[in-house]
């Protein structure tokens, strides 16, 4: 595995990694400490809950989600953002098609290809 991203990562040139239906991701930008990706929903789509050990922050660059974090639920939509400590259960139901930006430290190995 790469221990680092380029230091230029063109959305223009990276491919879409399709991850759930109506979920695809880039990855933007790596090292071992952290990790930004793209997260493009279509609506009804499910960021089904989950757990990691990472920390984890994201931005809401547009669209419209209902966001679950340790059991509370927030809507969120374009220009918001939230904040995942580690183990917390969370998802996410897309209710406008929209995309996420997400920050993980470290980074999310599981993420890049073998």
């Amino acid at each position: 595995m790469k221990t680092r991203s380029a230091n230029f990562n063109l959305g223009s040139e990276l491919q879409w990694e399709v991850v759930g239906e109506g979920l695809s991701r880039q990855v933007m930008g790596y090292d071992g400490q952290i990790m930004l990706v793209k997260v493009k929903f279509e609506k009804g789509a499910i960021g089904y809950v989950h757990e990691h050990y990472h920390s984890q922050a994201t931005y809401v660059v547009s669209g419209k989600f209902e966001v679950m974090i340790n059991g509370e639920k927030k809507i969120l939509e374009g220009g918001d953002g939230f904040y995942i400590e580690p183990d917390a259960p969370h998802g996410a139901v897309c209710l406008e098609s929209g995309m996420l930006i997400d920050v993980f430290s470290p980074v999310r190995a599981d993420f890049l290809k073998k």
